[in-house]
């Protein structure tokens, strides 16, 4: 994964009012989890805050990253957890980040890219993708940007599923039914299987 720096301040006070306070401003409040436990075993969270700029190019890309926090001159390395958009107006409310190390293996979801022409698609029939990501298991250094999966194999009305694919170093995540793409019937295609079944008769 490439890396993108994103700087922070530390931030005690909390609560809904003083968070509208901090969006007015163009700052987004956010909430780091590492390993440090409370006494019921739950993550404790570190609070700081972003200008809505620096998530910017972490949050409206296509492309995933390792962030290198910089709160306060002290550094860190995370990935992003999870982001909370406004229902209707789809600004940044909150963001959530996981602290992450070079040997503990961490849960992210990867975009996928289908590569070559299928023959169903050669045959007359339409791919497409059933999701844009997989989750996958791993270090971080060991998660790809992407994962590639080819597709020239499939063929007219099958599907390649999760259980289907492997990714050395990957452990997949995502549920092995999962369909991840398929090639549909078109009417096109449909009408070329009618006229070979003709022929044949």
């Amino acid at each position: 994964m490439k890396t993108i720096e994103i700087k922070g301040t530390a931030r005690t006070e909390s609560g809904k009012k003083y968070a509208k306070i901090l969006r007015k401003q163009g700052i987004i409040p956010c909430n780091i989890y590492g390993e440090k436990k409370d006494e019921n075993g739950l993550p404790v969270a570190t609070s700081f805050s972003v200008t809505a700029d620096e998530l910017r190019k972490l949050l409206y890309t296509p492309h995933i990253y390792t962030v290198l926090l910089n709160i306060d001159g002290k550094e860190c390395k995370a990935v992003l957890k999870e982001a909370q958009f406004h229902p209707v107006k789809d600004n940044v409310l909150h963001v959530d980040f996981y602290e992450i190390t070079d040997d503990k293996p961490i849960v992210m979801e990867v975009p996928i890219k289908l590569n070559g022409l299928a023959a169903g698609v050669r045959a007359g029939g339409r791919l497409s993708a059933s999701v844009r990501k997989l989750k996958v298991k791993a270090v971080h250094t060991a998660i790809p940007e992407r994962l590639d999966i080819d597709v020239t194999n499939l063929e007219l009305g099958k599907t390649i599923k999760v259980g289907e694919l492997h990714f050395e170093g990957l452990e997949l995540v995502t549920s092995p039914s999962v369909v991840v793409c398929q090639v549909q019937m078109t009417r096109n295609a449909r009408s070329a299987a009618a006229a070979a079944e003709d022929a044949e008769a």
